[in-house]
């Protein structure tokens, strides 16, 4: 103590003083997160784009991000009605333009009607604007089939991301061996392994099946809550349906043997469906977790706990920016309910003009609508061309020795697997890298390609793979992916 006492005067002496917020003295918890999407190959990756940028050579002209769902940034086009609602609610002289149809134009000013001072500057209700929560809450019963939604049970979020985080938030409790577990799929999206290190809850893992396409086992779900149940009070369970990274798209069977096992085991659900719009394999089909359940009847309609939630980041959308989601829950405790509108009420509201661009994805034109025939024409090219590339990814990896991948069901990525020599994996654990790690530097500064190493998302001992996204252009994905075979059979050849 003395000793310590004593470096901090000498500091003082010198002019110095120690920071009072250091990386040994900060939070701990905020320490372990880790968030491979945007992770340290990403650094890298904007650092050779910089280095490109000054006139540096490299064996490649341009790096490609395929590293992240963000369509736009990747090419695609806005779509055009949309776009034209916005750009009247953010400038409503517009209104007075000859150049936006007229439908466009009515659904502006019925979305600035029911903001703050008509104006999408304002603040809104922490919730959401009601006129949107009722326009979501219509969408959910159309899309559902006629099942009813309450306007109540839905909260506008900041993307889905922020409405997933406010519900783990609200599981979070006890401590030591009654601290809350959450089950999670392996491979898992990272936004739940980092908001799980965040709140000091326990990650409970469940694995997907990779030779039955990414399937999800109930006996799985089994054993990982009975193995959890030693160290941990699991208390909720998350399912991405439409995968991410795995593609996967769940059969109404399979939920209905999740619901039924959350329901045995007292677990709160959490549907996350953000890629709903996504589906491109035959016979596949998406079924919502509220749809099946609610079908399904007593005892679990009415008493199983489910937050679902949605965004317009994915989709046909791809409007990552604007960062517009909600959740709908399902039988959560009225009290509760209300605490959490509390803590979204500390968050002020979600973005506005991301609330109103929500309100024209789930209250699309109509068919008598001027703009209808051009927003289906640009909505099924999107989703179109989506699963053309889904086939075509699928296709180039298998034919290439040492990869193999599942077929991309449905939303924007795949998760081939790779086979690495073990030379490879020494040099890797040489370098204090994983094994998936190392491939995918060298891949990128060899080739400019950016791809997520497996271990960012979760995979069985022994096993290695990437994401990638489907995003580019057609003939540049075609491209990409011949390359990246290329460079792995270079790359096996290299440490065989």
């Amino acid at each position: 103590m003395a000793s310590s006492t004593g470096d901090r005067s000498q500091a003082v002496r010198n002019g110095l003083r120690a920071k009072v917020l250091t990386l040994d003295g900060m939070n701990p918890r905020v320490r372990r997160v880790e968030y491979a999407v945007r992770g340290p190959i990403v650094q890298r990756a904007l650092e050779l784009e910089q280095e490109l940028r000054q006139g540096v050579k490299k064996p490649f002209t341009e790096v490609i991000r395929a590293n992240i769902g963000d369509a736009q940034a990747m090419g695609q086009r806005p779509i055009t009605f949309l776009r034209q609602v916005l750009a009247l609610c953010v400038n409503p002289d517009l209104l007075s333009s000859p150049n936006f149809p007229d439908d466009a134009k009515k659904r502006a000013e019925r979305i600035l009607q029911a903001c703050g001072g008509h104006s999408l500057g304002a603040y809104s209700v922490s919730s959401g604007i009601q006129l949107i929560r009722e326009d979501v809450a219509r969408y959910i019963e159309r899309r559902d089939g006629g099942i009813p939604a309450d306007p109540k049970n839905v909260f506008l979020s900041t993307g889905a991301s922020d409405a997933i985080v406010t519900v783990l938030k609200l599981l979070v409790a006890g401590e030591g061996h009654t601290r809350t577990g959450v089950l999670i799929p392996i491979p898992q999206y990272p936004l739940y392994s980092a908001t799980l290190a965040e709140l000091g809850a326990v990650q409970v893992d469940y694995y997907l099946d990779e030779e039955r396409a990414w399937a999800l086992d109930v006996a799985e779900l089994h054993r990982a809550l009975c193995q959890a149940r030693d160290h941990c009070r699991p208390r909720a369970l998350c399912v991405i349906n439409p995968g991410n990274p795995t593609g996967q798209v769940q059969t109404r069977e399979c939920i209905e043997a999740v619901i039924r096992f959350a329901f045995e085991e007292r677990l709160f659900l959490l549907a996350d469906e953000v890629y709903q719009d996504n589906v491109y394999a035959a016979g596949s089909q998406f079924h919502s977790f509220k749809k099946v359940l609610m079908e399904m009847g007593p005892p679990y309609a009415g008493q199983q706990e489910l937050a679902s939630f949605h965004s317009t980041s994915k989709g046909y959308m791809g409007e990552c920016g604007f960062r517009g989601g909600y959740v709908e829950v399902v039988n959560m405790d009225a009290a509760v309910q209300q605490q959490m509108l509390k803590l979204m009420s500390v968050r002020l509201c979600p973005p506005v003009p991301g609330q109103a661009l929500l309100d024209l994805v789930v209250s699309p034109p109509a068919p008598t609508d001027p703009s209808f025939a051009q927003f289906q024409a640009e909505k099924q090219a999107v989703l179109a061309e989506l699963a053309a590339k889904a086939k075509l990814t699928e296709q180039v990896f298998n034919e290439a020795p040492g990869i193999s991948c599942n077929p991309v069901q449905g939303a924007m990525y795949s998760f081939p697997r790779v086979q690495l020599p073990p030379r490879a994996v020494e040099r890797a654990q040489e370098l204090g890298l994983a094994p998936d790690m190392f491939f995918c530097l060298r891949l990128l500064e060899e080739t400019g390609i950016c791809v997520v190493p497996g271990s960012g998302f979760g995979q069985r001992e022994g096993t290695y793979h990437f994401r990638m996204t489907i995003l580019p252009p057609l003939e540049k994905l075609r491209l990409l992916l011949e390359k990246l075979s290329r460079f792995h059979a270079k790359f096996t050849l290299e440490y065989s």
